[in-house]
């Protein structure tokens, strides 16, 4: 196999990985926005906490995208997946905003605000 095509197949799953969490995300979102709190919410949340520790422990990146480096020397921000170079280069910041929010609605919630 090519080193393209491994590049490649990296790409679909760092693509369909990020597509899962964004279900996750924006589930955990209309959920705290509905006071839908439930055990769905609960091992979303879990799952959200899960890919933070890998990242912390990947020192803020994906494992997928270390391991596209053997592929390919770009420097551009997607590389390693399928997204527009802007939505790849501000992807953390984007979802740490929207965590942030879900995190302080849920706090508000269970504070019965």
């Amino acid at each position: 196999m090519t080193a393209a095509t491994k590049l490649r197949l990296i790409k679909l799953g760092h693509s369909a990985i990020w597509s899962f969490f964004n279900v996750v995300i924006f589930y955990l979102l209309f959920a705290v926005i509905a006071n839908k709190i439930d055990g769905l919410f609960w091992w979303g949340l879990g799952v959200v906490a899960l890919e933070a520790l890998v990242l912390l422990i990947f020192r803020l990146h994906c494992p997928l995208t270390v391991l596209a480096r053997r592929y390919s020397d770009s420097q551009r921000a997607n590389f390693d997946i399928f997204l527009p170079e802007w939505l790849a280069r501000n992807n953390k910041t984007i979802y740490t905003g929207i965590m942030g929010i879900i995190i302080t609605l849920l706090l508000c919630r269970m504070a019965g605000c």
